[in-house]
């Protein structure tokens, strides 16, 4: 029985690329990737730690959010982030299915067949 993983789309991994492609983004996961349970930090810290305005940040962890990476709890009168439980593994995948192509996998524009390309 050959089970062989389901292929992601281009489009889901450009996605996670983008949204990984910003330095701030992805200091704000090194960052709350370090935090233990129940170690959750708001924005108010994560802007004194990383130096940027506290918008900046907001602005940020709702990409990161909406990627489906960082997840906010209310506790008290602010919200505090971490990283959602398995999302580091999810982007993994998909990182890794990009640069793994087996020999029946190809890729190609279907209007233009590899015998007009010269």
């Amino acid at each position: 029985m050959n089970k062989k993983k389901k292929e992601v789309p281009v489009e889901k991994q450009a996605a996670l690329f983008s949204v990984l492609a910003d330095p701030t983004r992805l200091k704000l996961l090194k960052l709350l990737s370090q935090q233990k349970d129940p170690n959750a930090l708001c924005v108010n810290a994560l802007a004194f730690r990383l130096g940027v305005t506290q918008p900046a940040i907001s602005q940020h962890l709702k990409v990161l959010k909406d990627a489906g990476l960082v997840q906010g709890e209310k506790r008290g009168f602010r919200a505090h982030y971490f990283v959602r439980k398995g999302a580091s593994k999810r982007a993994r995948e998909l990182i890794s299915q990009v640069f793994k192509f087996g020999e029946d996998e190809h890729v190609s524009n279907p209007e233009r067949p590899d015998s007009e390309i010269r």
